[in-house]
């Protein structure tokens, strides 16, 4: 009776330790991981990803899926194009992995996007509908391109230095250049955003300070006070969009923190635009609730590098491929 009563507990222990630490997460990324193809495993296999490819081109009137499937690359990388196309290969592949694979995603703690990553997530936790979200992506995608002269602005990765170092420089020298944190992404990786003139002067001291930056390959600067045209006219799409109570919580980029309410949500993805995306506070909260197993959806690996170098502890699976499905196992 001892040995059996023994036992039964070490398997219940060992069901609740599984469950504790393979408590998981859901991320899609954002701009910078399209390729030309991505997604063409899953569109010649399965009819429902064929039928979203369709409806996306029906929705934006245009053909996205042959620049996804064939290009040219100067195209995919027109914001305009970029943000919708990867919110659609994101999507399709969070529907096979639900649909074909019948593994239920939406058991997940927390739903987390980057940037336009945020619209991945909130479409597939069912709070906007997949062609709305679509048509809020290309508008966004427009908005953002065109609140800046082309030529005009850009955006600067800083490697191997702090938030608050960052802070207090750009703080010291707020008289002789503007620019703005817009994505704090992972310890030691900062990127920011203004004009390019005023990047200039901040790649100067930042190099005086022995500081490692990069400039970007963008044609904006994302995620600073120059996106308030942007901010502008996303304000009333935002507002008019048919927003539904979705069926997961979300992590906000703009807080880090929690948020279900539809309204305030609204009002978030506005203030997105012109706020930094707080992605290392939005994993480090995720993980300090019990989180311990993020699960990227999306083309590209970017998210699930920026993870490990928050935490090398917690179990990743990245899901760009039908092998990837195959090696996915979540724990309930």
């Amino acid at each position: 009776m001892w040995i059996y009563y023994y036992k039964s507990s070490i398997s219940i222990a060992k069901k609740i330790n599984k469950r504790f630490f393979f408590m998981f997460s859901v991320i899609f990324p954002g701009q910078g991981s399209q390729v030309i193809g991505m997604g063409k495993e899953f569109f010649d296999k399965y009819p429902i990803v064929k039928d979203l490819f369709q409806k996306a081109d029906d929705t934006l009137n245009f053909s996205l899926s042959k620049i996804i499937l064939e290009g040219p690359k100067e195209e995919l990388d027109l914001t305009a194009n970029t943000q919708p196309a990867i919110f659609l290969i994101s999507f399709s592949i969070f529907s096979v992995v639900k649909k074909e694979f019948n593994i239920d995603l939406n058991k997940a703690k927390y739903f987390a996007g980057h940037s336009l990553g945020e619209y991945s997530a909130l479409s597939s936790a069912d709070y906007l509908d997949f062609s709305e979200t679509l048509k809020l992506l290309r508008a966004r995608g427009e908005a953002m391109q065109n609140s800046v002269p082309k030529g005009e602005g850009g955006m600067t990765a800083v490697l191997g230095t702090e938030v608050n170092v960052i802070d207090k420089i750009l703080d010291d020298n707020r008289n002789n250049f503007t620019a703005q944190i817009a994505n704090d992404n992972s310890n030691g990786q900062i990127v920011l955003s203004g004009r390019n003139k005023d990047l200039d002067e901040l790649a100067k001291v930042l190099k005086s300070n022995s500081i490692k930056n990069l400039r970007l390959p963008v044609s904006a600067p994302f995620h600073c006070k120059l996106m308030n045209k942007a901010t502008h006219i996303m304000r009333d799409k935002i507002q008019k969009a048919n927003f539904k109570d979705g069926k997961n919580i979300l992590i906000s980029n703009v807080t880090a923190e929690e948020i279900s309410n539809k309204d305030e949500l609204k009002k978030l993805l506005i203030d997105q635009i012109e706020n930094r995306v707080r992605w290392r506070e939005s994993i480090i909260n995720m993980i300090n609730k019990g989180v311990n197993h993020f699960i990227e959806i999306g083309p590209g690996k970017v998210l699930s590098g920026l993870v490990k170098r928050i935490n090398k502890d917690v179990k990743i699976n990245t899901i760009n491929s039908e092998s990837d499905i195959k090696d996915l196992k979540i724990y309930e």
